[in-house]
């Protein structure tokens, strides 16, 4: 047991849970507070063993138990999921503040997002249906819809609670049984989430397993393990890549929502004020280490020199500090090493374009200020690349075309913004860009009823909304033809 002395949280060392036991094998290792760099917690490592321990109850648990063809008893269990959940809310948000490094704003909306999440899905989980066609007179085919059988959840660190139910709770809805790898950044959150998911009288043991990293041995575990049937990830795009090379052996369905470049494009009858606030928001939640962040601002060419001279107002006006601050409007990085990483960037944009607002860091800790940077030259990478932080660029467009040839010249498709009076040209620019979202006069609206994921780099299938049942169904043929079926004549 460890004692936080900045959050004054007395935190038990996370486990692994396994077929509904608590398990503390493997070495334990720390989880840093990335604000003070302090320790805030310890967890067991995970192991190849453990995660094929995990997946064996997982399957033994589909074949024998009767949730995947008890719908009211998934539906039912994660009502009382969600109820835990949002009984512990204020615990999980606290230290998704202590463990993540985010504003409580954010940790408390990302919980209430995922408690959400729980809930939609509990209503799906009843209304799965299938269909009947008549092939020929008298002969029936019907189309089942059934559980794909075990599916493996990958959860990335930049929003531990929401990135894990809106692909847990569909997994579930849809009758699958669950593998789950948090990120070894934030395992204490995902420990205390996993206890709310314990606590659900109405959850069979071994429908939900859970497994820390250790590494990457976990997750390569899990995605070459014969007895997972499905992975959904969530995570960069050269992970996903990784993870849909490793499960071609085992012919794994992957479901990858990947990274993202998100442009938004600003036309010269856009509200300023309106475009100003949304996107300093857009591009500097969770300090911008989100996939849908606004990342690329893309100006009408008349209204370069105003816009940047209201968003650097709005960058610098930007209150950086320690998430548990109520003034506090950025938190910190996730780490040092990505403060460093977002350091070299900022380096790279001085050389390669011209920096309008320098970040610079606040403590020792992983705070670091925002930074805006001119660039003409799309083919550099940090116009192509995912920067994943609170830096982002800035380019001019001369009109519509370019506006669109630009906002496409990325291998990236996950989302993106259109900032304009004519709501003809938005939905011209919405139909031409190529992305699973595009937001009108607005950015980062993610809603449980609404569909997310990518286009090319960014990823394959969808989550949220009905679609995000898709990744966990399979469809199955039942045919029969007139006087073969219970000797009829």
């Amino acid at each position: 047991m460890m004692t936080d002395p900045e959050n004054h949280m007395t935190l038990d060392p996370a486990r692994h849970y396994i077929a509904g036991d608590w398990i503390g094998d493997g070495p334990l290792d720390h989880s840093l507070n990335p604000a003070t760099l302090l320790p805030l917690g310890q967890y067991h490592r995970g192991s190849t063993d453990l995660a094929n321990s995990a997946a064996a109850a997982a399957r033994a648990a589909f074949f024998v138990t009767d949730w995947a063809h008890a719908p009211r008893l998934r539906a039912q269990a994660m009502l009382e999921i969600a109820d835990r959940l949002e009984a512990a809310k204020d615990e999980i948000a606290d230290l998704v503040v202590a463990e993540n490094g985010k504003i409580r704003a954010e940790a408390l909306g990302e919980t209430m997002a995922a408690i959400s999440e729980t809930r939609y899905y509990a209503g799906l989980a009843r209304d799965i249906r299938g269909s009947m066609q008549e092939i020929t007179p008298g002969s029936l085919s019907l189309f089942h819809r059934e559980a794909a059988g075990v599916a493996g959840i990958i959860v990335p660190w930049n929003a531990p609670v929401t990135l894990l139910m809106r692909s847990l709770a569909p997994a579930l809805a849809a009758g699958c049984t669950a593998v789950i790898k948090p990120a070894h950044q934030t395992p204490l959150v995902h420990a205390r989430i996993m206890q709310a998911i314990s606590e659900a009288p109405s959850l069979p043991k071994g429908v939900v397993n859970s497994v820390n990293e250790n590494g990457i041995e976990v997750g390569q575990a899990m995605t070459a393990s014969p007895d997972i049937d499905v992975i959904s990830f969530t995570g960069s795009s050269r992970t996903g890549q990784a993870i849909m090379a490793a499960a071609a052996p085992t012919l794994k369905r992957v479901g990858l929502e990947l990274g993202g470049k998100a442009p938004a494009v600003i036309f010269a009858d856009a509200d300023l004020d309106h475009a100003v606030h949304e996107l300093t928001h857009g591009a500097l939640a969770m300090a911008g280490q989100i996939c849908v962040a606004a990342a690329r601002f893309l100006v009408h060419a008349s209204l370069a020199k105003e816009f940047e001279s209201r968003i650097t107002a709005a960058f610098q006006a930007i209150r950086v500090g320690p998430g548990d601050k109520p003034d506090s409007q950025m938190g910190s990085l996730i780490d040092m090493g990505n403060r460093a990483r977002i350091e070299r960037l900022i380096e790279q944009a001085g050389d390669e374009g011209e920096i309008i607002l320098k970040g610079a860091p606040l403590s020792d800790s992983a705070f670091l200020t925002p930074t805006l940077f001119r660039i003409d030259n799309i083919a550099s990478s940090l116009v192509q690349e995912e920067l994943f932080g609170p830096i982002v660029s800035i380019e001019t467009f001369a009109d519509e075309q370019e506006a669109v040839a630009k906002a496409n010249a990325t291998a990236y498709g996950l989302a993106a913004s259109v900032f304009t009076a004519d709501h003809h040209r938005a939905l011209r620019m919405a139909r031409a860009i190529r992305a699973g979202t595009v937001w009108i006069n607005s950015h980062l609206r993610l809603f449980a009823e609404a569909e997310t994921g990518g286009y090319g780099k960014s990823g394959l299938g969808r989550l949220h909304g009905p679609e995000g049942l898709y990744d966990f169904l399979e469809t199955k043929h039942i045919y029969s033809e007139p006087g073969r079926v219970g000797g009829g004549t």
